[in-house]
């Protein structure tokens, strides 16, 4: 199935740049260019309901296909957290998250991390498509780049031998939650 056009559903600037270099050969339109106004609710409780939940409540209310997703960085030593809750974790913002994430793990000699991306693209005859993916390395002692965006400066990949913050978008690309959420999306839309 190919699409041209493609609403996402999001206002996250960095996002929407990842979705633009997956989806090189569509035109990748935010919701608020497209003329969504208006915040979604979150009311999943796993990356896979919230990214239903924003993809189908956006593409609805336009009547185009919309992608959305729904991703965070989850750490073995807080149980998983912060998960689902990544965005607003302290409430105030990408510092204050930061600053808290490296509060609760002090002295944790256990610093594994990964994070996670569920991606739906709900299409308007009512069929929704999705893609997961997953990236895995530790958390730093300190923040250490000044690239990418949320944790990606505290996040060390395993496979990039550096942080995101370090890393090109070139290089966070070939290796991120996201980008491995939206080639596995796009796959499973070559399936129908």
């Amino acid at each position: 199935m190919k699409l041209e056009r493609i609403i996402a559903a999001s206002s996250n600037q960095g996002k929407i740049a990842e979705i633009k270099k997956i989806f090189k050969d569509a035109e990748i339109i935010s919701m608020h260019d497209a003329g969504f106004e208006g915040d979604i609710e979150e009311t999943g409780t796993t990356f896979k309901e919230n990214a239903a939940i924003k993809a189908k409540t956006v593409g609805e209310k336009l009547k185009l296909p919309t992608i959305a997703d729904d991703s965070g960085l989850c750490v073995d030593f807080l149980c998983g957290a912060p998960g689902i809750y990544s965005a607003r974790f302290s409430g105030e913002g990408d510092a204050a998250n930061r600053a808290l994430l490296l509060e609760r793990l002090r002295g944790a000699a256990d610093r594994r991390a990964h994070f996670e991306c569920a991606v739906c693209l709900y299409i308007p005859d009512g069929k929704t498509v999705f893609g997961v993916g997953r990236t895995d390395g530790h958390i730093l002692e300190e923040e250490r780049g000044k690239n990418g965006f949320g944790y990606d400066c505290l996040f060390y990949s395993d496979e990039l031998k550096k942080s995101f913050g370090e890393a090109t978008m070139r290089e966070k690309n070939g290796v991120s939650h996201r980008a491995r959420a939206l080639k596995d999306l796009m796959l499973n839309l070559n399936k129908l």
